[in-house]
């Protein structure tokens, strides 16, 4: 596909204007977790699910805004422990396999036979655990900042963005005394799931806001903002920590093992070529073991689904698996 064919008049895809979501609710997924959801849209439109990052980071309105809502039946949902979900940074019964009955409890719950599947950074990783679980539920995947989960894409966030970060790692490795520094996940993860607000949310903060520096190409301060609330950073950085520490809860390299249960299902894959959270060998690996994927590396983009071409990118793939084929 040309560059231009995902540009009207030169310019970047927009997003769709806000709307207001139209049905939701908390759905009793068991375990004492209550999962929040919701829909917008045509309730007769292709159904399609988003599948927010972090873990833990929880989605927003401004995620409806991917999608045409003429055209798509727009499912959103926070995941355990995430955003609207209750309780709030819970980590009982909070792993990848926990989350992929989620998404079928709730598909079952709206009657939904197959939808295309969204997910950017870790709702990659959610996406195609899930997939690689129930393709037979998947009409299509689209897939933005690729993460996998292996040991060293673990390591590259601990420590591997100081080479392009120096500054906002400082500020992230900084926040735990010396002697501590050999294992930040460590040192973070009892800080986290320390019961003491007074413990617990300092540390939330420097490791939501470490992310949220790293994640454009240039500095975007009201992302970062976001990334420091209370909301987002008690929720992302708890619970991406309890899934790093367990090694994503999945059997080593699970994700690439399986690719072949997948490679029929119409896939995207969007990447930033300079993303410093979830680096394109990643991205690359997937694309090589999944060859008929259609993979588009944005030249002048970091992490952020917000980044102007890699938004592009994908409003301009939802806009063509709208079109009957």
């Amino acid at each position: 596909m040309p560059p231009e064919a995902n540009r009207k008049n030169g310019e970047t895809l927009p997003l769709y204007p806000a709307i207001d979501s139209h049905r939701g609710g908390l759905l009793d997924v068991g375990d004492g977790h209550r999962v929040y959801w919701e829909e917008s849209g045509n309730p007769q439109g292709v159904p399609v699910v988003f599948l927010h990052g972090g873990p833990g980071a929880g989605a927003s309105p401004v995620h409806r805004q991917f999608f045409d809502p003429a055209r798509y039946r727009i499912v959103i949902f926070d995941q355990r422990g995430a955003g609207r979900s209750t309780p709030l940074g819970s980590l009982e019964a909070n792993t990848t396999p926990d989350l992929v009955a989620d998404m079928e409890r709730l598909r079952e719950h709206l009657a939904v036979e197959r939808w295309i599947v969204f997910g950017g950074s870790w709702g990659s990783t959610l996406s195609l655990a899930y997939a690689e679980h129930h393709p037979e539920r998947c009409h299509a995947l689209v897939l933005r900042g690729i993460f996998l989960g292996r040991p060293a894409e673990i390591d590259w966030f601990l420590y591997g963005i100081r080479n392009v970060f120096p500054e906002p790692w400082r500020e992230f490795a900084g926040f735990i005394p010396e002697s501590e520094r050999g294992d930040l996940l460590e040192a973070y993860y009892r800080r986290l799931v320390d019961p003491d607000p007074a413990v617990h949310l300092p540390a939330a903060r420097r490791w939501s806001v470490y992310e949220g520096s790293c994640s454009t190409l240039t500095p975007n301060p009201a992302l970062v903002a976001d990334f420091a609330s209370d909301r987002v950073a008690l929720g992302l950085a708890r619970i991406e920590a309890h899934y790093f520490a367990n090694r994503l809860f999945l059997p080593e390299n699970f994700l690439l093992s399986n690719v072949a249960r997948i490679r029929h299902i119409p896939a995207v894959i969007v990447q930033g070529r300079y993303d410093a959270v979830c680096p394109p060998v990643t991205a690359d690996d997937l694309h090589r073991a999944w060859p008929e994927a259609e993979y588009h590396v944005v030249a002048d983009a970091g992490h952020s689904a917000f980044e102007p071409g890699i938004r592009s990118r994908l409003v301009g793939a939802m806009d063509a698996l709208r079109r009957p084929s």
